[in-house]
Parts: C-alpha cells; sequence; structure tokens
C-alpha cells in the first residue's frame, strides 16, 4: 500500500478499499438475486434486505466521495452517481418504494456496476480518460 507524506494509505489506494467494499456489496445483491423473483415477490424480508443492499451500495459511494470528491464524476462510466441516488431514494422515500424497480435494478444495473469496477481495479492506475484528457 502506497503512503502519503502524512503516512497514511494514498487516495489511489483508500478509493481502491472503498471499491473493493462497493464489491462485496454487489455480491450480496447477486445472491438476494439468485434466489429468484418469485421469492423476492412473495418475502417480504428480501425486499427489506434489497433496500439494505442498496443502502450499503449507496454509502459505499459516499465514502468514495469523502476520499476523493471527484472520482465519480471522473468516472461516469461507473454510474456510481446512480447507485448513490438509489440509497437516496430509498432512504428519504421509505414510504413509497417501488419493489419492481428496486429488483430490476439488482438484477440489471448492480451486475453492470460491478463489472465495470472490476475491470477498473484491473488497472494499474484508477484514471480515467476524462481525467487525463479534460474536455473529452
Amino acid at each position: 500500500m502506497n503512503q502519503d507524506q502524512n503516512g497514511t494509505p494514498a487516495r489511489d489506494d483508500r478509493v481502491r478499499q472503498r471499491l473493493r467494499d462497493l464489491l462485496d456489496n454487489t455480491e450480496l445483491a447477486a445472491r438476494l438475486v439468485a434466489r429468484g423473483r418469485s421469492a423476492y415477490e412473495a418475502d417480504e424480508a428480501l425486499r427489506l434486505a434489497s433496500e439494505s443492499i442498496l443502502t450499503r451500495l449507496g454509502e459505499c459511494v459516499d465514502r468514495i466521495d469523502k476520499v476523493d470528491p471527484n472520482f465519480v464524476r471522473d468516472h461516469p462510466e461507473l454510474e456510481l452517481r446512480q447507485v448513490k441516488d438509489s440509497r437516496n431514494v430509498l432512504a428519504h422515500g421509505y414510504d413509497i418504494v417501488d419493489y419492481s424497480l428496486v429488483w430490476a435494478i439488482l438484477e440489471t444495473n448492480i451486475p453492470a456496476v460491478a463489472a465495470s469496477v472490476r475491470h477498473l481495479l484491473a488497472e494499474p492506475r484508477l484514471t480515467s480518460f476524462a481525467t487525463v484528457h479534460p474536455g473529452w
């Protein structure tokens, strides 16, 4: 792990750790989806668990924002802003949750986010093309 001049883990390493946390939570989403839509629709506990998973994913993104306030903006291909926005809707609109939409996010969007994050983590540096070439 790289360290900055103060001896704390370098920003890139801290962002990588938060991204790994996000991937851990995408695995929870995948396990919930693997139970199937009919189980999800029949079991209130699974629907509430889906809210918790999306909330956790949004919190991971919030922590990334705290480590590097430009990261989410500089990586729109990861769709992290949408993950955080989903968390905010669930947290503040708990009484109007559309569980069909939550299912669609877990089944379709979250696996795509996970694949993009895995691809980025395979890179030696967490730098997007937009960061290297501003204005593109």
